[in-house]
């Protein structure tokens, strides 16, 4: 019998399984009690920069529930604060930045040096991680593509419409990318002390690649992914979610990426049609559905399931992170559905 971890590795390479692996974008959270409890006696940052704490968050659901993946419990924002651009979060919801990156000054102020030894803590956590799951799971780091990091740093914080980041793409160019190359640079670091740390797979979150003009997806985030994954040059998978940019597939079929990961939006059975067989497809449940009954999530998972049965490389997710109010009933539905099938 495979373990958990090969289950999700063989599916990564687009070999034939009895069942697609499971796991959850974003799988701690508010819908957990027990996570709640940690919350009333730590903050966020506390939680994610503490080794032995952000270590129990990410065990929590996998405690829980029998997933085939963890993924580290952490934030994207890690790599601004450790350039010199530090983060909090608003009171009334959102990211506020220590300050907005908008001018030749301000983009001096942030460094790419050193990101592995700023950033330590992450580093350790996987370490404890990579011990308690002892190759049974598969363990999956993660980091915000580099426009979506952008984003934050450009605006200064969470935005409805990314407005001001969008204008400096536009107007002046030599900054834009003065800045992403800063931001790529750090990233490269980060994923390969990932690696060097036991992942065994990264998902690249560019959550926001979806708000970009569809000519200029390219030059204002894929081009960057690109170079991100050729300069890691990694021989684990790595997952690239992008929401929203449907329209860009073919394009970020030549990423690097060996996984693409699929919004709720995207018609999956077709896709993996048309996607190369060494490509595998992850998702892509639509999240607002763990909100509802497990009757409903057993339909709707079913039908995902039902329309990929028999076709290799693929992993079962929800389209996006799972919200605050999801059920635990419903998550014990899905993974139950999922876990049964064959």
């Amino acid at each position: 019998m495979i373990s958990s971890r090969q289950r999700f590795l063989l599916a990564c390479q687009c070999q034939p399984l009895d069942r697609p692996p499971i796991w959850i974008m974003r799988q701690a959270g508010r819908y957990l009690p027990e996570y709640r409890a940690l919350k009333k006696r730590y903050s966020f940052l506390q939680l994610a920069q503490t080794p032995e704490l952000a270590l129990e968050v990410t065990l929590q659901p996998l405690k829980r529930f029998p997933l085939d993946a963890a993924i580290l419990f952490s934030d994207i924002l890690v790599i601004p604060e450790a350039m010199g651009q530090s983060y909090a979060f608003r009171d009334k919801g959102g990211i506020q930045m220590e300050f907005a990156v908008q001018t030749k000054d301000q983009l001096d102020q942030l460094s790419s040096v050193d990101i592995p030894q700023k950033l330590a803590y992450v580093d350790q956590t996987l370490r404890l991680l990579k011990s308690q799951l002892a190759d049974e799971k598969a363990l999956l780091g993660f980091a915000g593509s580099p426009w979506t990091l952008a984003t934050y740093m450009i605006e200064g914080g969470s935005s409805p419409d990314l407005s001001i980041a969008k204008e400096l793409f536009y107007s002046d160019r030599t900054l834009f990318n003065q800045l992403l190359e800063k931001i790529t640079t750090a990233l490269v670091d980060y994923l390969k002390m990932q690696i060097k740390a036991g992942v065994d797979a990264i998902q690249i979150f560019d959550s926001w690649g979806g708000t970009l003009s569809g000519n200029d997806y390219e030059e204002a985030s894929l081009k960057w992914i690109r170079t991100l994954i050729t300069e890691v040059n990694s021989t684990i998978p790595i997952i690239l979610y992008a929401k929203g940019t449907y329209p860009q597939f073919q394009s970020q079929l030549s990423s690097g990426a060996k996984v693409i990961s699929l919004d709720w939006t995207v018609d999956l059975e077709q896709t993996r049609d048309i996607a190369p067989n060494n490509i595998a497809l992850q998702g892509n449940l639509d999240p607002v559905i763990l909100n509802t009954t497990p009757e409903i999530v057993e339909r709707e998972a079913s039908k995902l399931l039902k329309k990929m049965k028999g076709k290799p490389g693929y992993i079962f997710n929800l389209g996006h992170g799972i919200q605050p109010t999801a059920k635990i009933e419903c998550m014990e539905a899905l993974i139950t559905t999922v876990t049964n099938f064959s």
